[in-house]
């Protein structure tokens, strides 16, 4: 977590700042194995030196992006749990609840299916 500190004392919103680091947490405790790191100003989780999750701050949400095919993946899901989207990021409101269940599936699935993937991005 000390990688992201900088990123978190930047968010003016002390309830933003605390959702940020509440969900970065979650990430780092629950995938233990994923690198953090921040590149293009945003927190994001590695494995293999490959892209697996990134999460970036906005006005009215938290971003979540877990590339294209991690939301084609799970369209359905992220509408279910309220969220919208669009092809590379989930929009989680701040008022809402984080779908925690959702955002290991997104993990698990893109740390399984980019397992063998050479390259930073997909190439999609």
């Amino acid at each position: 977590m000390e990688v992201f500190a900088e990123y978190l004392e930047r968010i003016a919103n002390p309830a933003h700042r605390a959702r940020t680091k509440e969900v970065l947490e979650w990430v780092t405790n629950n995938f233990p194995s994923l690198v953090t790191r921040i590149a293009w100003n945003q927190p994001m989780f590695t494995d293999h030196d490959t892209y697996i999750i990134g999460f970036s701050v906005a006005k009215h949400h938290l971003a979540v992006a877990p590339e294209r095919a991690g939301i084609i993946q799970f369209s359905d899901a992220i509408v279910q749990a309220g969220y919208d989207h669009t092809k590379q990021l989930v929009r989680i409101k701040w008022e809402s609840p984080v779908d925690f269940s959702l955002l290991e599936k997104m993990i698990e699935f893109n740390i399984t299916d980019k397992a063998d993937c050479m390259t930073f991005w997909r190439k999609e």
